[in-house]
């Protein structure tokens, strides 16, 4: 039963670690690295992400600075950047590109909030998944005979806690989220 909590735990884990990730994608007022660094830049006929190609940084609160290993990736990443549609107009400057971030409209703000609700119910979907499946698996080993009828459901509560103690650590996340986007 042991093993099988501890499973859950390390999916759980990268349940989280995804939906971080991927709230970090949401462009909120404050400049992030995170918002550009995973756009594909056709360079040379290959397709490469933007951290693999340039340097990123936020010198002010809503600013992307993107400093290029090569300056002939300048146009590449420019171009990049305009077909990522991010709401967002990147200028070459010298030797790098510049992104400024816009202030948030109060409809954009609802739309991102929107999409971090989804992306949070989405996430708690697969955690339930996970549940249900580390359930299973705890109910099928009782009818094998490998686990008592008592560690049973002593397994069922400390799975639900498990549960439990992802979902506040999903909701924590969600709440710092949303904060940033009601901040400009």
């Amino acid at each position: 039963m042991k093993e099988i909590i501890e499973k859950t735990k390390r999916e759980l884990d990268k349940v989280v670690d995804f939906f971080t990730k991927e709230i970090a994608k949401i462009r909120t007022g404050q400049a992030s690295p995170s918002l550009v660094e995973d756009v594909m830049v056709e360079v040379s006929g290959q397709a490469m992400s933007l951290k693999q190609l340039a340097g990123i940084s936020c010198p002010e609160r809503r600013q992307i600075l993107i400093q290029p290993w090569d300056k002939s990736y300048l146009e590449p990443i420019e171009r990049a950047l305009f077909k990522a549609q991010l709401g967002v107009t990147p200028i070459v400057d010298k030797d790098t590109v510049r992104v400024s971030l816009p202030s948030l409209t109060q409809d954009y703000r609802r739309d991102l909030a929107k999409m971090l609700s989804q992306k949070t119910e989405q996430t708690k979907q697969v955690m339930r998944k996970w549940r249900e499946e580390a359930w299973s698996d705890i109910q099928r080993k009782a009818k094998e005979g490998t686990i008592r009828e008592d560690e049973k459901f002593k397994g069922k509560d400390e799975l639900q806690k498990l549960v439990d103690d992802y979902n506040a650590k999903v909701d924590v996340l969600k709440a710092r989220k949303e904060k940033e986007i009601e901040v400009d």
